[in-house]
């Protein structure tokens, strides 16, 4: 190991971190087991590299005394918070073993290993050598006390059998000096097969193939078929090892047994308990495209043999130390029938490769290690020396090197895999998906050497960082308490994986996801009754017993795998997802003092655990809540930074705000708690009776970042963190209604509080928002359109901003109409509203009045509305489509009550509109007193009357007519626009079925007669006198064109529109030269010479048909040139002409007609002949 590497391993290990954040952590199994019961036998230790193995509610430790230890668990204390069962010594049983076997000189190993078969109910038990079988659980002597001396190993159980396979016994292997036997194990104790292959330290078994290992190398053999693969060796220095051949390596001798009875009695096999057949030739075809092996057929099978001299002499324990010396055995008895050579070493690494000794030098004695990470795969490690690096290689059932290799950084004492990879497919059990490598070594150090577990991938190309897990060096029963140090040698530990998971509790799971109220009023309230008979303490106490109660049910944890050390042993547990990242999480903070100051959290450390866990979906109840806590204590301390850090940092990145924000949507935090972080908007946390509970991982964070709160909201209010609350709380907003939100009344009246006041801010520092409507006040007016469950709060925080066209619309939401128009008409009267958005405030009440149905609503603002502005207030009582019907006496009488000035504008809705007759006169009235009110005031309107006649007659034709003068050259005063609808009033517009009291206005328009002209010309024509209205036509107004319709019309209507009025009934041709007679005569009385002489020739030329020509000439003054008048003669002579000659041409007809009828007469006589009739 490197320098470099070494300086970061201790750096690592010295920080005390990795204990919390690693992948694994320890729990207590057993303290202080009494490994002896000598009083001065201080070398009795855990057997280092033996197995303890527990099965269901036993506990079985092996000792260097060669004793096993039994213990028994007991259900753990209800008071005891971490519910781990206690285990209580229950015997200590010694093995059979023969000492006589053993060299006096030569230190016994003791307990080497227990093989539990749970399913047979029964333990193998390799002792000083020799194999005995006990009984579950009390370990009484099996099989007659059979035992098999001589035994290297004892296991090989099928990793892949089913349940339903080991119904018919168990197969294990065991290994002896000379070769390897199969053997059934159920009621009794049966021989399967045996295999050559002699001096097996260790194997492991998937179906009909088994990865095993000698002193020297590695082997895969297949035990149906009794062929076998030479890998490759231990020490990567040991180069006199060939490999790949393969061999057969059948044998028909039977193992014998210290006791009388044989293990099997038959020399079959049956083949059951695997789980899969393979031909020879399928299991060489695979491996017949490999190169031939160079090595002579003729040589032993792979140099694996042990000689028997060899065996003889050494004990098993001392042949794992001197197996480099061992010779090659023999030729076999059987030669190979294909040879395989070894797949490619993978290359070392540069440490490796730097430390690596001189070629064909004696290697150090390295155990080999054999784990089976996947059903096709094996993991072996080869090395050079325990104290240089160690190489893990996997290889496939066909003996090929797949995957990568793993790198340790010195060679392992012992090595285990767990986890089932995660590109395995799930099995349904317990196992967890991350496959990882846990390999035992030891690592200097300035107080000597120390215990490490190193910890990696195996399921990934890169393997991940690697972890380090330091062995525990002495329980306090095992310190010297006059040297104060370890007594334990620093080489007494190991590791081995039980057969069965083993539930281990995690209470500090609980204390972190179990619920807590969050107290953010210090204040101390009285007891409060939560609902009938039930008090809130009292309810609180039971809640904390319940999340108490819950939080125990979250804390288990499943475990295989053990590690000891001196007289403890502990569990190997992965650690809790929410323990973990915890811990990790608090690492990122720089300085995580108590003291309320600002702390400076590495950001990119939170950042890396939430891509840890993004897109992670949880199998379990723990893991979901785990996830939770995870994302809501990692958003915090992001908010809270964001809030905490000073002014002059610089500011964040939006990536990093999109994954704070995305944080605090997945975790699910109750936003209250977000919300309590922020000065102002804390204000506006409605807690409830229940208060608010949370995680109880996350009160601390919580209680710290409010104590460091020191900035104003001012300062806080920027747009960056304004945004960012705003989306946080509008995405929460859309919540609404899902049943999974505790306290959600609440919950979302605060939510909406908080938004109501950030949009506000916002909205107050645009400096847009006078110009055009911004998106904030877009998103402010959404908000309330709505609705809110804050109402009230968001009534008086409107109220202090200022902002009642906002009030206007939250009411609107409501569907409060009342506030909705009493707030506009504060807005309309001149209230200040900071904002504005009426802008057209008259016509929105006008147009909100005709969508409501209140008809008080409607009489109140819409009278209101009339007396501001009469021509929309009557639009409400007017609109075809308003939802409240009016009768038009109904609203005459309201209006003439409370808006007097509206009256004349719905009597013109009426009468103009609506075309209702039956209210003309009053509107006349109203006209009347309109303009007769300004003429009796006001010199000036007179003056302009009689201005506007003066400019009319001195206009020369063609001009239009009066009223059309009047109409284009219009004054905008009220009491000229009444008189032009007066006129048009009275003057016929309405038809002749319209009748008011002519008398009744020609009194009252009297005093004004020279004022009023036109009136007094459609009165006259009224009651007859045409002549009197045709003298005012010509000579005080000058409006010839009026005059000629006049004798046109009758005098029934002149001064009313062209389209749009009823039809009048036409007088007849009489009615009509009588008033062209009076037009001429007052035609030849007008003053001015050429005017008469023009308008006489052109009245007698156009309508000369009226006229009588003798009535005309004796009319004509004599001075008078016929030239004058030629048009009229021409026409009445032409006329005459026209008539005579029609007159003519009617007597020729009847005459030709009368001839006709007397010609028919004449024939149909003749027709009838004579009539003969008698006269009397």
């Amino acid at each position: 190991m490197s320098a470099e590497e070494g300086g970061g391993l201790s750096k690592q290990l010295s920080s005390g971190s990795s204990a919390s954040t690693g992948s694994y952590v320890l729990r207590p199994l057993v303290q202080d087991i009494p490994l002896s019961v000598e009083e001065h036998a201080t070398e009795a230790q855990i057997t280092a590299d033996k197995e303890a193995t527990n099965t269901d509610e036993n506990l079985y430790i092996g000792t260097s005394q060669a004793e096993i230890l039994h213990f028994v668990s007991i259900p753990a204390d209800p008071s005891d918070e971490s519910l781990a069962p206690q285990y209580i010594f229950a015997s200590r049983l010694q093995p059979a073993y023969n000492a006589q076997a053993a060299n006096p000189s030569q230190t016994l190993p003791g307990v080497q290993q227990i093989l539990v078969l749970p399913k047979v109910q029964k333990a193998c038990i390799l002792c000083n050598g020799t194999l005995s079988f006990y009984s579950l659980p009390e370990l009484s002597p099996a099989f007659s006390n059979t035992t098999v001396p001589n035994c290297t190993w004892v296991g090989g159980v099928d990793l892949t059998s089913t349940a339903a396979a080991e119904e018919n016994g168990v197969v294990v292997m065991i290994c002896v000096k000379n070769k390897t036997r199969l053997v059934r194990i159920r009621d009794e104790a049966r021989r399967v097969r045996d295999i050559e292959f002699p001096g097996c330290l260790v194997s492991t078994r998937r179906g009909n193939f088994a990865c095993v290992a000698d002193a020297r190398s590695y082997a895969l053999l297949d035990v149906e078929n009794q062929q076998k693969i030479s890998l490759f060796p231990i020490s990567s220095l040991d180069e006199n090892l060939g490999g790949g051949r393969v061999e057969n390596i059948s044998s028909g001798a039977d193992l014998s047994l210290s006791s009388s009875r044989p293990i099997l009695s038959e020399g079959a096999s049956d083949g059951k308990g695997h789980g899969r057949s393979t031909s020879l030739g399928a299991f060489v075809g695979g491996l017949g495209r490999r190169q031939g092996s160079p090595q002579s057929r003729s040589r032993d099978r792979s140099g694996l043999a042990t000689p028997d001299s060899a065996i003889r002499d050494v004990s098993p324990a001392q042949s794992l130390h001197n197996r480099n010396m061992s010779t090659p055995d023999t030729t076999s008895s059987m030669p190979s029938t294909a040879e395989k050579p070894l797949p490619a070493l993978p290359t070392r690494s540069d440490s490796l490769r730097g430390h690596s000794p001189a070629p064909l030098q004696p290697s150090a004695a390295l155990r080999p290690h054999i784990c089976s990470p996947t059903s096709t795969e094996f993991l072996l490690t080869t090395g050079t020396t325990v104290r240089e690096p160690g190489v893990g290689i996997f290889v496939n059932l066909d003996g090929d090197v797949v995957r990568g290799t793993l790198q340790f950084e010195r060679y392992p004492r012992a090595v285990i895999v767990d986890g089932r990879g995660i590109e395995s497919e799930p099995t349904g059990s317990d196992e967890d998906p991350e496959g990882f490598v846990l390999a035992t070594m030891t690592q200097p150090s300035s107080d000597g050497d120390r215990g490490l577990v190193e910890i990696q991938r195996w399921d990934t190309h890169d393997g991940g960082p690697k972890e380090w897990m330091e062995v525990p060096r002495a329980s306090p029963a095992e310190v010297d308490p006059e040297t104060d140090s370890d007594r334990s040698p620093p080489d007494n530990f190991g590791l081995r994986t039980i057969n069965t998971n083993v539930p281990v509790y995690f209470p500090e799971i609980g204390e972190l996801l179990c619920g807590r109220r969050l107290r953010l009023n210090n204040e101390s309230q009285p007891a409060q009754e939560l609902t009938a008979g039930v008090n809130l303490e009292e309810w609180e106490i039971s809640r904390n017993k319940e999340e108490v109660e819950f939080g125990r049910r979250l804390g288990g944890r499943v475990s295989r795998l053990v590690l000891w050390s001196g007289s403890s042993v502990w569990w190997i547990v992965r650690n809790p997802l929410a323990m973990k990242l915890d811990a990790t999480i608090n690492e990122a903070l720089l300085n995580i003092s108590g003291t309320p100051t600002y702390t400076e959290v590495d950001r990119s450390r939170i950042i890396q655990v939430v891509n840890i866990i993004r897109g992670q979906e949880a199998i379990s109840e723990t893991e979901f809540l785990s996830l939770e806590y995870i994302r809501q204590k990692a958003g915090l301390f992001l908010f809270a930074d964001l809030l905490a850090r000073p002014l002059s940092s610089p500011s964040l990145q939006a990536a990093d705000l999109r994954i704070t924000e995305g944080l605090f949507m997945e975790g699910g935090v109750d936003p209250r708690v977000i919300l309590s972080l922020i000065p102002t908007l804390r204000d506006e946390i409605i807690e409830g009776l229940k208060g608010i509970w949370i995680h109880s991982g996350l009160i601390p964070v919580v209680e710290r970042y409010r104590m460091m709160a020191s900035k104003s909201f001012e300062e806080l209010a920027t747009q960056e963190t304004l945004n960012f609350i705003k989306r946080y709380l509008g995405a929460w907003r859309q919540r609404k209604g899902f049943g999974s939100i505790a306290d959600e009344v609440e919950v979302f009246q605060t939510v909406d509080a908080a938004l109501l006041l950030v949009l506000l801010e916002q909205d107050g520092k645009d400096p847009s928002r006078t110009s055009k409507p911004s998106p904030t006040r877009i998103e402010l007016y959404a908000l309330v359109d709505s609705g809110v469950d804050c109402f009230d709060r968001a009534i008086k925080m409107l109220e202090d901003y200022k902002r009642l066209f906002v009030l206007s619309r939250l009411y609107q939401s409501r569907r409060m109409a009342r506030k909705v128009l009493e707030t506009w008409k504060r807005i309309i009267e001149g209230e200040h509203d900071d904002g504005g958005g009426l802008a057209d405030g008259e016509n929105e009440v006008r147009r909100y009045l005709v969508n409501i149905k209140d008809t008080g609503l409607v009489d109140e603002f819409g009278t209101w509305l009339a007396r501001r502005n009469p021509a929309l207030g009557v639009q409400v009582f007017t609109n075809d489509s308003s939802r409240v019907k009016w009768e038009p006496h109904q609203v005459v009488m309201l209006l003439r009550r409370k808006a007097p000035d509206a009256v004349k504008v719905y009597l013109e809705h009426l009468v103009f509109g609506k075309k209702n007759v039956q209210y003309a006169y009053d509107l006349i009235s109203y006209y009347l007193d309109s303009v007769l009110t300004v003429l009796g005031s006001s010199e000036e309107a007179r003056d302009i009357l009689a201005t506007s006649y003066e400019s009319y007659r001195a206009l020369r034709p063609p001009k239009p007519t009066y009223r059309q003068f009047i109409i284009e050259n219009a004054i905008p005063l009220p009491w000229w626009h009444d008189r032009l609808r007066l006129l048009e009033l009275i003057g016929g517009s309405h038809g002749s079925d319209f009748s008011y009291d002519v008398g009744s206005i020609l009194s009252r328009i009297e005093p004004f007669e020279q004022d009023l002209v036109p009136e007094s010309i459609i009165l006259d024509g009224r009651q007859g006198r045409h002549k009197q209205a045709l003298r005012l036509l010509t000579h005080g107004l000058g409006d010839y064109h009026t005059a000629v319709n006049y004798c046109l019309l009758g005098g029934a209507s002149i001064f009313h529109p062209s389209t749009g009025s009823a039809a009048l009934a036409t007088p007849s041709q009489e009615e009509q030269a009588t008033l062209f007679g009076y037009l001429l005569t007052e035609f030849l009385g007008i003053q001015d010479v050429s005017d008469r002489l023009e308008r006489t020739s052109e009245l007698l030329e156009r309508f000369g048909s009226w006229y009588d020509v003798r009535d005309v000439l004796e009319l004509i003054p004599e001075n008078w040139s016929v030239e004058l008048v030629s048009g009229f003669l021409v026409s009445s002579f032409r006329r005459l002409v026209h008539e005579r000659s029609e007159a003519t041409i009617t007597k020729a007809l009847s005459g030709a007609e009368n001839l006709q009828i007397a010609a028919a007469f004449v024939e149909k006589c003749s027709a009838l002949g004579p009539q003969i009739e008698n006269v009397p």
